[in-house]
């Protein structure tokens, strides 16, 4: 089995996409070790206890608060994910922090990354947002999602896994462009964790 941690920040609903197609068999071999959030209200914690999976509630604030740099929160959360649950693959589905070396450096081209934008676009938070008020100043006319690696601290850079446009119609309110987005972060995150994980078998 290949073990992964995936870690989130809130609503969960691609950990959710994962925990599906790992018991409808179409992720053959995965096995989530462990769900691991930043942020102690976080529904994906619910979805993972639901579905039988390990969680750990890693806040860096203590660290701050103790005057323990970001570097010792992400070398500390490394080893537990290596020594304690056997991970081999991480996947950030909406986790809201930014990995420095000290955390990477465990997982070589082992960190994958969900983007909702094409590659070079809109990167940081609010990628929807940002291409919605674009199209609506006539610069473009859709967005869509990548999966990629994470080698190291650039933000949403690293080499391409998959990647989907998604259009951007005239009539979209922003919750209508979020929804069409999230639908292809699930599919596309699901097929690119096939891709890496399960060639082969």
């Amino acid at each position: 089995m290949t073990r992964i941690a995936v870690l989130i920040s809130g609503f969960g609903s691609n950990l959710q996409a994962i925990i599906d197609a790992v018991a409808a068999g179409q992720l053959p071999g995965v096995e989530i070790a462990v769900v691991v959030s930043n942020r102690k209200a976080a529904f994906g914690l619910q979805r993972a206890q639901q579905a039988g999976i390990p969680t750990e509630y890693r806040p860096l604030k203590p660290y701050r608060d103790t005057g323990r740099s970001r570097e010792e929160y992400d070398a500390d959360l490394a080893t537990l994910l290596c020594e304690h649950y056997q991970v081999e693959w991480v996947v950030q589905a909406g986790w809201m922090h930014l990995f420095s070396m000290a955390f990477l450096r465990h997982f070589h081209n082992r960190v994958i990354n969900l983007h909702p934008a094409l590659p070079g676009m809109f990167p940081g938070t609010q990628s929807i947002e940002q291409a919605w008020e674009a199209c609506r100043r006539g610069k473009i006319d859709g967005t869509g999602v990548m999966i990629h690696l994470v080698p190291d601290e650039a933000v949403d850079e690293g080499p391409v896994v998959a990647q989907q446009k998604v259009p951007i119609y005239p009539e979209d309110t922003l919750q209508a462009l979020e929804a069409r987005v999230h639908d292809t972060e699930h599919y596309l995150l699901v097929r690119a964790l096939h891709d890496l994980l399960c060639a082969g078998l």
